[in-house]
């Protein structure tokens, strides 16, 4: 027998692998080198056309903002003259628009709040409790949202006058939160019926009771769940302007969207284009920077349910 052969060998066996592994790196970095197919091309381009379709309509609006009272009928993709004149005059005059900002934040935040602590509780409830009809529950909630908001302004604005509500925050929050409610509640029922529900039984065994189970243990795995219902319900909270049109008369009271149907401009007779878009300008900007800042947690909220 040969010694040197049979260690020759042993270390051509042991060395046999490698190629494969360079076989495998390669073919790696191949496929990171794929040029794009047709489908993928058609696909990035229905993309791209979606997203200019979508921001168009800002960025003529932004454009419009900084255009001058002779400039503002123009359409030229960007001023000559750039001005901030529009923006000055959103804050001045007889526009009172710093208290519309303000009216909106109270507004929103509360039918954020209100709205996430009867969501949270109704979609644990129908995720976790086994009752017959608890379908029929869910679905007659999502049923709610489908009845016509200017049906019911009328009969609200009776009533809110009955109570004297007409000029106050509540007369906007309430309703507010019982058109955000369904979506809120479908959501989360969604969200909660993924969660593991192992950590919370072994939560109990180790003393926690209901509510100790829940806000410690559940609680915090649902909060990308709960961080995008938020967002949607302060979103929708902040847009809206049927209601608040009707029972918001003074401009103490008026939210932004009302406000920027009553925008008067600077001069008596002047058409105030450009400042509403300005307007427009700094009442998008927040929600576009909440949008950004928890891209990630609504990514997360919203596709959470959507596999098993």
């Amino acid at each position: 027998m040969n010694p040197m052969g049979n260690a020759t060998g042993s270390t051509a066996a042991a060395g046999a692998p490698a190629p494969a592994r360079r076989r495998g790196g390669t073919a790696t970095a191949r496929r990171r080198r794929a040029p794009m197919t047709w489908e993928s091309w058609v696909i990035a381009g229905g993309i791209l056309l979606l997203v200019l379709y979508c921001l168009a309509p800002f960025y003529w609006m932004f454009v419009s903002s900084l255009k001058g009272p002779g400039e503002i009928t123009d359409n030229s993709l960007w001023p000559a003259a750039p001005t901030l004149v529009n923006y000055r005059g959103v804050f001045g005059g007889e526009n009172h628009f710093g208290y519309a900002v303000r009216n909106s934040i109270i507004i929103a935040v509360a039918t954020t709040g209100l709205a996430m602590v009867i969501a949270v509780s109704c979609g644990y409830a129908l995720a976790r409790l086994r009752f017959r009809g608890r379908n029929l529950v869910l679905g007659l909630v999502l049923a709610s949202s489908m009845f016509p908001g200017v049906a019911i302004v009328t009969p609200l604005y009776q009533l809110f006058s009955d109570w004297g509500w007409i000029d106050q925050y509540q007369a906007m929050v309430v309703p507010n939160i019982s058109f955000a409610l369904p979506l809120a509640i479908f959501v989360l029922t969604t969200f909660f019926r993924e969660m593991p529900w192992e950590l919370e039984e072994a939560a109990r065994v180790d003393g926690c009771g209901p509510v100790g189970a829940f806000s410690r243990v559940i609680l915090p795995l649902a909060a990308p769940g709960v961080a995008t219902t938020a967002l949607l319900v302060f979103f929708a909270a902040w847009n809206e302007y049927l209601i608040s049109s009707v029972v918001s008369i003074t401009l103490a009271s008026n939210p932004v969207t009302v406000a920027l149907a009553k925008f008067a401009g600077d001069t008596e007779f002047q058409q105030p284009f450009g400042s509403q878009m300005a307007a427009g300008v700094v009442v998008t900007v927040p929600l576009i920077v909440l949008v950004l800042l928890f891209q990630r947690r609504i990514v997360r909220g919203l596709s959470a349910g959507g596999f098993r």
